[in-house]
């Protein structure tokens, strides 16, 4: 689905290809709030930063929590809709907001159906 993906750039058209690389708890990171959901485009490193409140929230909401898989494709849900949104495409960092991972979740889990639907991302030693 979104852990690795082709969108074209709305402003020049270019094909960008999205690939997952992983995810990184922003707490040990850069003291932030946030898990960060890294991604290659087009070989330069890009980071969607997903508030850790959103699985809070979340939970609250559902009984459910979000996994790591989960949070890649909302990450690249996001990422993808920004690219063909005219994305400033020189920013090294997203910060999504609650609403927005909600949101986003909402959409990937009617295009996936279930959970178990989602695919199982690689383990990639070295390539953070």
């Amino acid at each position: 689905m979104y852990e690795d993906f082709r969108a074209h750039d709305h402003w020049t058209g270019e094909e960008l290809h999205c690939q997952w690389k992983g995810n990184i708890v922003a707490v040990a990171t850069r003291h932030a709030d946030a898990v960060d959901v890294r991604f290659h485009v087009n070989g330069r490193s890009l980071v969607i930063a997903l508030p850790l409140p959103a699985w809070a929230e979340f939970r609250r909401h559902t009984g459910n929590v979000i996994t790591d898989y989960l949070a890649a494709q909302i990450a690249g849900h996001y990422l993808k809709q920004s690219i063909e949104n005219g994305y400033d495409n020189g920013r090294e960092i997203y910060t999504m907001t609650v609403d927005q991972v909600l949101s986003h979740l909402d959409i990937v889990m009617r295009e996936a159906r279930s959970t178990t639907n989602l695919p199982i991302l690689p383990v990639m030693a070295g390539s953070l």
